[in-house]
């Protein structure tokens, strides 16, 4: 016979992973009303990848690294980031909110660290075996639900060309600081945000610095009209259809730029927001004042030179791959977590598994916009689900079909683009499940809206005046 399941104060949650996602997951989870819950996180802190460390072999942001999600919106609903604070922090202002977080939730009691879950095992009742190895010690605990919060930036991605490389090969997830790279001819491949930062950081100690990209990228810079870019985009997403608005976002870039050849860059084909914007206005300035040098895509390695697309070659030291990450959970097995990586998620509102209600992911998803709030809207429908005042969808298969089949924001269909959201797209939709829940959440930047459109439109006449005396 099956042993009942327990009532939900008695039930056993357990929470992998205590980055932004395991930290607001864990928090759901209490404010429920289930006290007993552990979190578990390999490392010796909290705050994921965002707990900068100088060991090469545990990913982390580098040491100048800032959000490029600005303040108002990466800040949780309940929890405002502190006022004093830049529009884009740096990464140790992100880590101490994270942990001033921990401590207004009154989260540490439950988070046990330096603990590397090795297996999560699904039993015959539902429930989950887990295996942990902490203090050179393993041991196996029995828990009914498992929140993954462990993030997708774990298995580094290094895409293979024909020919040999003779110089040294890094991924972006291991890179700290400029310094061991000063006085060489340093390569940096990929054109997202990690690369685009690179780029600029090691320029700083190379002797040559090089960003190779396989096309035309929008580069946005972090402010719109002296506000918070997405703050702006936040202000108008919803009010103009998004056709008009991705033209409108290209004409501002091209009155507030210039022509993408004027910085050796291949001009973009797709409109804005199509793919994966990357936020970085230090990369244009390098450019144009010869700190860094644009390339084309790679076409094959000889030694130490570099063929590109383009029929040009240069010769390296060193190579610096940012061509993002791997998904992968390798404490679950095939039978629990087994899907194609370069398609959309199999899983509705990108967390409920077809067939396990007992397993939920949170944070799964690259988001145009600051992944953390969004995710906090997760763990409180994982969380009422668990305690039994949300009740899972009865059709969840076939939501799952739709969600795939009619995506609410069309990117390009690549497999960098397989986890993307649309930030504001995507709240509406976490928003609407939990609605039956009666649980409310702004999601929108605070501050009076209207303040917005004064500056935007004096903005938009200087630039036409502009472009019409020229």
């Amino acid at each position: 016979m099956t042993a009942a399941h327990p009532s939900f104060g008695q039930k056993r949650i357990c929470v992998i992973g205590a980055g932004p996602c395991g930290l607001t997951a864990l928090k759901n989870v209490l404010q429920a009303g289930c006290r007993n819950v552990v979190c578990y996180e390999e490392s010796g802190g909290i705050g994921g990848n965002w707990a900068y460390t100088d060991d090469p072999h545990r990913i982390s942001v580098h040491e100048r690294s800032h959000v490029i999600s600005s303040r108002r919106m990466s800040s949780f609903d309940d929890f405002p980031m502190p006022m004093d604070y830049p529009d884009f922090p740096s990464h140790r202002q992100v880590l101490a909110y994270f942990t001033d977080y921990a401590r207004a939730f009154q989260l540490a009691p439950h988070i046990r660290l330096a603990s590397h879950v090795e297996r999560c095992t699904l039993d015959g009742d539902g429930r989950w075996t887990v295996r942990v190895i902490a203090n050179g010690t393993s041991r196996a605990e029995r828990f009914d639900s498992l929140l993954v919060c462990s993030g997708h930036h774990r298995e580094a991605f290094v895409p293979a060309y024909p020919g040999t490389f003779t110089g040294k090969i890094i991924h972006s997830s291991t890179y700290k600081r400029p310094d061991p790279f000063r006085g060489q001819r340093v390569l940096v491949v990929g054109a997202g945000n990690s690369a685009a930062d690179i780029a600029v950081d090691v320029a700083r100690l190379a002797s040559r610095a090089e960003l190779s990209m396989r096309e035309g990228t929008y580069f946005f810079p972090k402010l719109m009209f002296g506000q918070p870019i997405d703050v702006v985009y936040a202000f108008w997403e919803g009010k103009i259809p998004a056709p008009l608005l991705q033209s409108a976002l290209k004409l501002w870039l091209r009155l507030r730029i210039g022509r993408w050849e004027d910085y050796g860059l291949q001009t973009p084909t797709h409109p804005p927001l199509e793919k994966h914007p990357t936020v970085n206005c230090s990369v244009l300035e390098a450019l144009r004042q010869g700190l860094l040098v644009a390339r084309h895509g790679i076409e094959r390695f000889d030694g130490r030179t570099v063929h590109f697309t383009d029929g040009t070659r240069e010769e390296f030291d060193t190579i610096i791959f940012g061509t993002g990450f791997r998904t992968s959970f390798p404490f679950l097995s095939k039978q629990v977590a087994d899907w194609d990586t370069a398609k959309p998620l199999p899983f509705y509102l990108r967390m409920m598994h077809p067939t396990i209600p007992s397993l939920f992911f949170i944070g799964l998803f690259q988001s145009v916009g600051c992944i953390w709030r969004l995710a906090d809207y997760q763990g409180r429908i994982a969380a009422l689900q668990i305690s039994g005042r949300l009740e899972r969808p009865a059709d969840i298969a076939t939501r799952i079909r739709h969600e795939v089949a009619h995506p609410r924001y069309r990117f390009d269909p690549s497999p960098r683009h397989a986890m993307e959201v649309d930030y504001h797209a995507f709240r509406r939709e976490l928003m609407r499940e939990l609605a039956p829940a009666g649980v409310a959440g702004s999601g929108r930047p605070r501050g009076p809206r209207v303040s917005l459109t004064r500056p935007v439109l004096h903005a938009v006449s200087r630039y036409a005046r502009a472009v019409a005396a020229s």
